[in-house]
């Protein structure tokens, strides 16, 4: 079966294979962040005009997130690298 038929259907990658699985895995990742940045960081209802301002912004959300885990991770909170709350020390 070629692949033009239904990409959605006929994957290049076989569904039940390891590496669709760890393919997968990066899909939720993405939208994991994808959804922090909506919900969390308020881009979900958002009146920034411009694409350029939307970026830039995007980006500071960005680095606030890996600034947090990179925070945690030094104060030995591995496990709470992840969290968007306040730490507790």
């Amino acid at each position: 079966m070629p692949l033009a038929v239904d990409r959605r259907i006929f994957t290049p990658i076989a569904r039940e294979s390891y590496k669709w699985a760890k393919e997968y895995q990066y899909r939720t990742a993405v939208e994991r962040v994808n959804s922090r940045l909506d919900v969390s960081f308020g881009f979900e209802r958002h009146t920034i005009r411009g694409l350029a301002k939307m970026r830039a912004r995007c980006g500071l959300a960005l680095c606030v997130m890996l600034a947090m885990a990179l925070g945690r991770v030094r104060e030995k909170q591995q496990e709470r690298m992840r969290s968007l709350v306040r730490s507790v020390s």
